[in-house]
């Protein structure tokens, strides 16, 4: 099997991580599909302005911010599957509200409505530390981002096409369709990571993340200093990348083409993930560990987002800028992801998921709020601001390498 060859010595249960990458994958697929076309759709159909653009887009996080330490708590004890469901089944309902919008009002309660049940990253990550030992968990939650790399060079592109050449709401309709293919691969493919015994006991238990779990830990509050900042600072980027590219990229291009560009340089950031985890994470970690890498990621997705500041051909936007950052997020955030989840006891691994997850939700909240703000003082401004941020997180990164030790590296197979 290739993942015995990548992620060796094979010790991972192929027979749960292989579904599971499938179904973050299939998610990925989906919710990429509209990446390229939500926030011109928007503003050509309901006059959005810029502000309002990346209000939408921080509507989902700040949905998915509140909701998210509640579906990681509620996975602890009821089980990860049942979860996982759930939060596909209102994705789903959220793209083909989206494709049947009226209004934008109508957008906003779509985006709303998948955030509020956009816990299937999360619950999918909790799944993974539930099969794999510590040594082996950066490696198994790179399969998320390995799986977002391969949504990310087809998604964008996809939904760029149907736009171009079927109409502007038709990757609403196939985002739908694609995400409810997960709802299948996980019940039919999936089994419980969770014992019934597990579950009962955390019932019982009503085991939950409490103030002083997070405020007494100090490597935990690092990790969540650095996602809650790496995330408003990818934000800003990921906000107004559309609005960019065809106020900046594509001027002389019309909309069709302008969708089309977009949703290819968008692509690669999918072959810049998806090269990392294939290519690099397991030799990184071995030679470096997770502390060292988050330090690279960030100066590696700082100097990414900087030079779309710089760079105003799509020659070189996408194959320096944005592999660049690729590369960099595939290396620093399944190493920030780990490390959270060796700071608190096992039976709180949902939990302190939920709660990072809310921190980046909220880094991303208020980065894309910003980042309408910022773009409409100059298209340009928002990379500025996002890269000088990256640079500014080598300071706490190099202060939680101190802090938390890498995993034990592992032997080379003979």
């Amino acid at each position: 099997m290739p993942f015995c060859n990548l992620w060796t010595p094979c010790i991972m249960d192929r027979r749960r991580i292989i579904p599971i990458f499938l179904i973050v994958f299939v998610n990925f697929l989906g919710g990429t599909i509209v990446l390229p076309i939500l926030p011109l759709y928007a503003q050509r159909h309901f006059d959005a302005s810029p502000e309002q653009v990346t209000l939408l887009q921080a509507s989902f996080f700040l949905a998915q911010f509140l909701a998210g330490p509640v579906l990681g708590r509620l996975s602890d004890r009821y089980g990860r599957v049942p979860l996982l469901i759930i939060s596909q089944i209102g994705t789903v309902i959220s793209f083909l509200m989206m494709g049947a919008a009226q209004s934008l009002t109508m957008l906003f309660a779509a985006r709303i409505l998948d955030g509020i049940t956009g816990g299937n990253i999360i619950v999918a990550q909790a799944y993974i530390t539930d099969v794999t030992p510590r040594e082996q968990r950066t490696r198994a939650l790179g399969l998320v981002f390995m799986a977002f790399g391969l949504g990310f060079i087809f998604g964008p592109g996809l939904g760029g096409s149907l736009a171009a050449f079927l109409g502007e709401t038709s990757p609403f309709w196939v985002g739908g369709a694609v995400t409810f293919l997960t709802v299948l691969l996980t019940w039919f493919t999936l089994d419980e990571s969770l014992t019934a015994e597990q579950r009962a006991a955390r019932r019982e238990q009503n085991v939950k993340m409490k103030p002083a779990d997070v405020l007494g830990n100090t490597p935990l509050l690092l990790i969540l200093v650095i996602g809650f900042a790496a995330q408003f600072s990818f934000s800003l980027f990921q906000s107004t990348f559309a609005l960019f590219g065809e106020a900046v990229l594509f001027p002389q291009n019309t909309p069709q083409e302008a969708n089309l560009g977009i949703g290819l340089l968008l692509t690669g950031i999918g072959i810049g993930q998806f090269g990392t985890q294939v290519f690099l994470i397991q030799r990184l970690v071995r030679r470096f560990g997770e502390p060292t890498l988050v330090f690279l990621g960030a100066a590696l997705r700082g100097l990414g987002v900087l030079s779309l500041a710089v760079f105003t051909s799509p020659w070189l936007v996408g194959p320096v800028s944005l592999i660049t950052f690729a590369v960099g997020s595939g290396i620093m955030m399944p190493s920030l992801q780990s490390l959270a989840t060796t700071t608190t006891r096992d039976d709180l691994r949902g939990g302190v998921l939920g709660v990072y997850q809310s921190a980046t939700s909220l880094g991303i909240i208020f980065g894309s709020a910003l980042g309408g703000v910022l773009f409409a003082i100059s298209p340009t401004r928002p990379f500025l601001v996002g890269g000088v941020l990256f640079l500014c997180l080598l300071f706490p990164a190099a202060l939680l390498a101190r802090r938390v030790p890498a995993a034990v590296p592992l032997a080379r197979p003979s």
